[in-house]
Formats: C-alpha cells, structure tokens, sequence
C-alpha cells in the first residue's frame, strides 16, 4: 500500500465528490447525512478552487495506490483578527483507518500551517468517537471545551468536544 499525501487541484472534483459521498454514507461522526449533500460537481470544483486562492486554506487528499480515500481541510480566517486561526476537518474511509493516514495529514496539515504562519487549528470531535479523538490528542490538540446537544445523531442528542492546538 502506498499512501500519497497531495494538494487536491479542480481535476480532483468528481473523485472528492465521490469520497464524500461515501463518507456520508458509512460514517455517523461526519457532519451531513447521507440524502442531505446538496453540493454537484460544479459546486465541488469552486470549492477546490477557493482553496486553491486562499492563502490561510488548504485542501489536501489522501491516495493509496491511486484512489482518494481520505482528506482533510483547513479553512483560515480572513480577516486580520482571525486570519491566524483554522478550522480543520478530516475524513477517512473506514477500511483505511487505522494504517497511518490521519497521522500523515495532521503531520503535512502542521507543516503547511507553521510555512502560512497559522499558529491556531481548532476542530470538533463527537464525545464518543474515541478513536478520532485520540488521533487528535496523539497530534497536539487539546479539549478547550464541551458542546453540550451539539448535534442530533439518528434521533439522539450528540455532544462535541471543542478542541484547539497551538503552533509556537
């Protein structure tokens, strides 16, 4: 297995579409639901391009053997006041978790962050999704806090954890 970290480009847009639909589908610790992704390929190619031009965001695909099956994103601020802080997120499928991929993005994403002088990531994680957590703990972030009812997860009420690392 050979895992290759990389910038996604516009050419990547069917392929993030696709992972992202899969993601959806498979995992309840992602944000939207299945039926609920309202965004098409058009969409998709914008947002790979805003990323693109955006100098505190940055969107990075995970491939093994060829294939998209990870990513992870970080959107800066973009005003003065914020611009040194970002908001990651993070996608995995489940059969490539596990094997060092979320631990090569938080250690590109630490990278690229400390070269764009953003020394805040922020990112919320569900209480009960243990294992993301301690990717997250492993990589350097700290719980800052709890948000209580956060969510609502198949007819349950779901809370979060706030958790921010910094870059000195």
């Amino acid at each position: 297995m050979i895992i290759t970290l990389r910038k996604l480009v516009p050419e990547d847009s069917e392929e993030l579409l696709q992972l992202q639909h899969q993601l959806d589908e498979e995992s309840t610790f992602m944000l939207l639901e299945p039926d609920e992704r309202q965004s098409g390929l058009r969409q998709v190619r914008e947002m790979i391009e805003n990323f693109m031009m955006a100098e505190t965001s940055v969107l990075i695909g995970a491939d093994v053997d060829g294939i998209l099956v990870g990513f992870m994103s970080l959107r800066g601020g973009t005003v003065r006041r914020n611009q040194h802080s970002a908001y990651l997120v993070i996608g995995i499928l489940k059969q490539y978790q596990g094997v060092g991929i979320g631990t090569a993005l938080f250690h590109e994403m630490h990278e690229w962050a400390v070269e764009h002088h953003v020394i805040r990531l922020e990112l919320t994680v569900m209480t009960h999704n243990h294992r993301a957590l301690a990717l997250y703990i492993k990589s350097g972030f700290t719980i800052e806090g709890t948000r209580v009812k956060s969510l609502r997860v198949n007819g349950q009420w779901v809370d979060e954890f706030y958790m921010g690392k910094i870059i000195e």
